[in-house]
């Protein structure tokens, strides 16, 4: 069993900034793509940014540039740096990551955060 554990989430003003951070901790065998979610009231979850275990890296277009997904494969941590945040960015953010469960046979298991809350508001 794999556990993760979203941190970093607060109240900022539009223009800010604030950095989250996901630590995976338990049976970790191996991770591969990690990403971040997010979802606002009364709308679905949606992909924020993904980055696999050689650090390529994928953006919704919402993001604009504002957004740095990063990973540490050693400390199984992954970081979202956000910059210039905007009211509509407020939102609970999910980590998720596929990790490794068996070698041989090959299988993987998906995983979720319990979410942080980003709040942009003046």
């Amino acid at each position: 069993q794999v556990q993760l554990a979203e941190s970093g989430g607060g109240l900022v003003q539009p223009g800010e900034s604030l950095r989250l951070s996901c630590a995976a901790s338990g049976s970790v065998l191996r991770i591969n793509d990690m990403g971040w979610f997010r979802q606002a009231p009364g709308k679905e979850r949606e992909l924020v940014a993904l980055i696999t275990r050689d650090g390529g890296t994928n953006y919704a277009d919402f993001v604009e540039g504002r957004f740095t997904i990063s990973r540490d494969n050693a400390k199984n941590m992954m970081y979202l740096q956000m910059n210039s945040l905007k009211p509509e960015d407020t939102a609970v953010y999910y980590c998720n990551a596929e990790t490794v469960v068996h070698f041989v046979p090959y299988s993987t298991r998906t995983y979720w955060g319990q979410g942080t809350q980003v709040t942009v508001s003046s």
